[in-house]
């Protein structure tokens, strides 16, 4: 094999082999959640990407699960996007977390798609806004390929929210939640560069 390429192939954390199944060389963000970073590839939330969190309702401990990634955020004095949340945030409980409201920005859901997708995609393309979290169902394969893209670019991760999961989506991460008593149980479908696919529970304080 060509020296060059052979040195491409070892030393770029994009590439991924067959032969190198179960190593996972790019580093994850940590999640805050020790249980959770031990069973995602690369410890944590993936970098410069799309990732979807599949859950039967809202409101069963996904935000929580993201706390800790708002919380360095913002003092990061980086942004934080969402878009067409389902109810609207409550401010004080998410300053208690230790958010600072001052960087995050909401678009509403009566939004258009047209103009919630725009959104979407400037945002990530933006190095100053770290994350965006949509709560959308509608986005085809071929848009979340597009957001990924505008991940790549502006160093930050997309949070897809979702009811319905698609088992071919191109999403980095795919994450399913189902609600426990004292938690929420963490079903890894998709990792990128992993073929490992493993459930967590993960204790949460719940609100």
């Amino acid at each position: 094999m060509n020296s060059q390429l052979q040195s491409l192939l070892e030393n770029n954390p994009r590439i991924w082999r067959a032969k190198d199944r179960g190593r996972y060389i790019e580093t994850g963000t940590p999640s805050g959640h020790p249980q959770l970073d031990a069973t995602l590839p690369g410890g944590g939330w993936p970098a410069n990407a799309i990732m979807e969190m599949v859950t039967p309702q809202w409101g069963m401990g996904e935000l929580q699960l993201l706390l800790p990634l708002m919380r360095t955020i913002t003092q990061q004095k980086r942004w934080i996007l969402w878009v067409s949340p389902p109810y609207v945030p409550y401010a004080p409980a998410l300053e208690r977390a230790g958010i600072d409201m001052d960087y995050v920005v909401i678009i509403q859901p009566d939004d258009s798609c047209k103009d919630a997708f725009w959104g979407i995609e400037k945002a990530l393309q933006t190095r100053a806004c770290a994350l965006v979290l949509a709560w959308m169902d509608w986005l085809p394969n071929a848009v979340v390929r597009r957001l990924q893209l505008a991940a790549e670019t502006g160093n930050s991760l997309g949070v897809l929210l979702r009811h319905r999961d698609n088992e071919h989506s191109p999403a980095a991460l795919r994450l399913h939640l189902h609600p426990s008593d004292k938690g929420v149980y963490v079903k890894v479908l998709k990792a990128r560069g992993s073929y490992r696919y493993r459930s967590v529970h993960v204790n949460l304080q719940l609100h």
